[in-house]
């Protein structure tokens, strides 16, 4: 059936943009992934479980019992179990194509006037040696079985990298009963403390995070980072050490960690693929929007993660105002979105930005990786591998993945794209993707069978 507004993605941001809509007497179709709305930040577990108390690893909770019940409430279509590979354009608006359910090998359809993406965010992992060992997790991934399995990924872990995630990830697990050795931040107090007026508002809620550390008695290590990850056939432990003000390692500094577990993330990247496809300019790694949240492709809205990494309140705001947008243009009619969401981007966006400047990795992590290092782990693509081409005069991503293969595998370079760039002495580049996910060659013949003779 034919919809007015397709909303790609049921995170925060999705779900307010599906909710501004359809309050405004859109028919909207909101498309997702996951068996349930929610998206990453909000992720639940499955009834199955028989959670007593479901609430107990989530944040936010109150904001997403209001969205869920507002989404029951509503007008809006649910498409869950929908991964969508692709948004084509059409005579009458476009198509969203997607791939039904966990073995993605049928295909669906929902035609649309048009799309808003609310796509979200992967992480970023920087490679070290010994990072393929069992044992290893990203910090989301680790986050994600507490909140969607309701298990943990072992009994004592450390908690290691950069940014604002490792934060509710180490309070988390430790809740839940393990023993957080340590929580490892390569960034400094300094750099938090150089934008105190933009982080003026998260204030409270890094004190309560450094609240329920010193309440589970979790060491905090700042200014440190992971050189190696050691083990056999699994992950026994880690060893961490100091990094100077350049952001090299400090010799003489190297401890060691005992652990089952090391939960690693290094910031979040936007997903933007389908964008891409689209034919959506980009502005760096994210796609460019205007104040109302429209791309310069018409009929096309974006919001949340994926026109910059910000957090779950800042993409609530963007999405309310892209939904409000793209219902007053649908509708010919002047957009409405509530002052307060226009403040709060505001707000919330300077906010974000000083946390990127304040957690970015540390400058010369690349030192720090040994030839036998794998840093594509689709191809088993090893740094040392990655040197011999640049040797061979390769200066770029593209370049590198010609001469080792590095970034053709599974994932299509997204999980060694930035390891790559950073190697090659680069900045990393949005790479141009025809589809956001693998499809069925039987899919894809399917969509425009081959004509025979007349």
């Amino acid at each position: 059936m034919r919809t007015d507004l397709a909303v790609i993605g049921a995170g925060p941001a999705g779900l307010a943009a599906a909710l501004a809509a359809s309050a405004r007497g859109v028919r909207v179709t909101l498309v997702d992934a996951a068996p349930a709305p929610g998206g990453q930040f909000y992720r639940w577990p499955a009834a199955g479980l028989g959670a007593g108390r479901p609430e107990a690893p989530q944040h936010q909770w109150r904001t997403w019992e209001r969205l869920r019940d507002g989404l029951a409430a509503s007008a809006a279509d649910v498409l869950t179990e929908h991964h969508v590979w692709c948004v084509e354009r059409t005579s009458e608006g476009f198509t969203v194509h997607a791939l039904l359910g966990p073995a993605q090998e049928q295909p669906a359809e929902v035609p649309a006037r048009a799309v808003l993406l609310a796509t979200g965010g992967y992480e970023q992992v920087l490679p070290f040696p010994g990072w393929t060992l069992p044992g290893v997790v990203t910090a989301g991934g680790a986050q994600a079985m507490l909140k969607g399995g309701l298990v943990v990924p072992g009994r004592r872990a450390v908690v290691a990298g950069t940014g604002p995630l490792l934060l509710p990830v180490a309070t988390g697990l430790a809740a839940a009963g393990v023993e957080v050795a340590a929580l490892v931040e390569s960034a400094g107090p300094g750099r938090l403390a150089r934008h105190g007026p933009a982080l003026a508002g998260k204030l409270p809620e890094g004190a309560a995070y450094a609240a329920r550390l010193l309440r589970h008695r979790v060491p905090v290590l700042t200014r440190h980072t992971v050189v190696r990850a050691h083990g056999d056939d699994r992950l026994t432990g880690v060893t961490v050490a100091a990094l100077d003000t350049d952001g090299r390692v400090r010799p003489g500094t190297e401890r060691h960690l005992p652990c089952d577990t090391l939960a690693v993330g290094h910031g979040m990247l936007p997903h933007t693929d389908l964008a891409e496809s689209l034919g959506c300019r980009l502005d760096g790694l994210t796609v460019a929007v205007d104040t109302e949240q429209r791309t310069d492709v018409p009929g096309v809205w974006a919001a949340g993660e994926a026109t910059g990494i910000g957090g779950a309140a800042l993409a609530l705001a963007e999405g309310h105002i892209a939904g409000c947008c793209a219902a007053a243009h649908l509708h010919g009619t002047t957009p409405d979105p509530a002052p307060a969401a226009l403040k709060a981007r505001t707000k919330l966006r300077r906010s974000a930005a000083a946390l990127d400047s304040a957690y970015a990795p540390p400058a010369h992590w690349p030192e720090q990786l040994t030839d036998d290092t794998v840093v594509c782990r689709c191809e088993e693509v090893t740094a040392g591998a990655v040197r011999e081409a640049l040797d061979l005069g390769a200066g770029d991503e593209r370049t590198v993945k010609l001469l080792t293969r590095a970034g053709m595998g599974w994932c299509q370079g997204r999980m060694c794209g930035t390891a790559i760039a950073g190697l090659a002495g680069c900045a990393p580049t949005p790479a141009k993707r025809p589809f956001a996910r693998p499809v069925p060659l039987g899919v894809l013949a399917r969509q425009h069978p081959q004509e025979g003779p007349s």
